[in-house]
């Protein structure tokens, strides 16, 4: 029954409807629970033989760190997400991912993951759903960078960030809670924290979205949904498509 209420378990089931037999091999991989406290890093970029880890609690986010110093966030993971799926794979980690929040995490090994698909394919099949909707969110981030306005892209981030939690049972169109400073923003969205704060002062102002005190409430979900050109298809997750 834990399995079947887990975030994972939820946001898979988007895709393809669970059976127990998918769902036995899923709760092995959850043998190897480990906690961190915000900022650990998890995986770091060049890391070699580096594991995945399944996020059950907490949010974490993804980034590169360039030769300066400054630092690109690619995405936030929430609770349901895989941290460094890419990393059991590659012969190194292309990128690092530490804790924002005190997480709870499953340690997840090549071979652990591969027993996994070899006896559930529909569980390997749904992962894959999850790793290519996870590439159709960066590139709907590409297009946040270059060419949307810093409003846009606020609304956007900010709207991408409620349909995924919802899908974990953690949002819903009147809002959210999120842990995330502005400088974390600014790290996500190419602006400076400066800007950040212009820009959701501005929302706030318009009577579309108010962040304050670590909430996220949506004021006129429809008008932002308008504003920031946002059509939540690319997420995939109105119902499973193999039952």
């Amino acid at each position: 029954m834990l399995m079947l209420q887990s975030p994972l378990t939820r946001k898979l089931s988007a895709y393809v409807a669970l059976s127990a037999a998918d769902l036995e091999p899923l709760a092995r991989l959850h043998r190897r629970r480990r906690s961190f406290q915000p900022g650990h890093e998890l995986i770091h970029e060049g890391q070699a033989n580096a594991s995945a880890f399944i996020l059950s609690d907490g949010w974490a986010c993804s980034y590169k760190l360039l030769p300066d110093g400054e630092r690109q966030i690619v995405d936030f993971q929430i609770p349901g997400d895989f941290l460094g799926l890419r990393s059991i794979l590659f012969r190194t980690s292309d990128h690092s991912i530490e804790a924002v929040t005190r997480i709870e995490a499953t340690e997840v090994l090549a071979p652990d993951i591969l027993e996994a698909f070899a006896e559930a394919p529909r569980l390997a099949t749904a992962v894959l759903w999850a790793a290519s909707r996870d590439e159709a969110m960066v590139v709907e981030h590409l297009v946040n960078l270059g060419r949307r306005s810093a409003e846009e892209r606020m609304a956007h981030f900010l709207l991408e960030l409620g349909a995924r939690l919802a899908l974990v049972g953690s949002g819903d169109r009147t809002g959210f809670d999120c842990p995330l400073t502005q400088y974390h923003l600014a790290d996500a969205l190419g602006l400076s924290a400066v800007h950040v704060n212009r820009v959701l002062r501005h929302l706030r102002e318009e009577g579309l979205v108010t962040f304050r005190n670590g909430r996220v409430a949506f004021d006129d979900f429809d008008r932002l949904k308008a504003v920031a050109g946002f059509d939540s298809g690319y997420l995939d997750q109105d119902g499973p498509l193999l039952r």
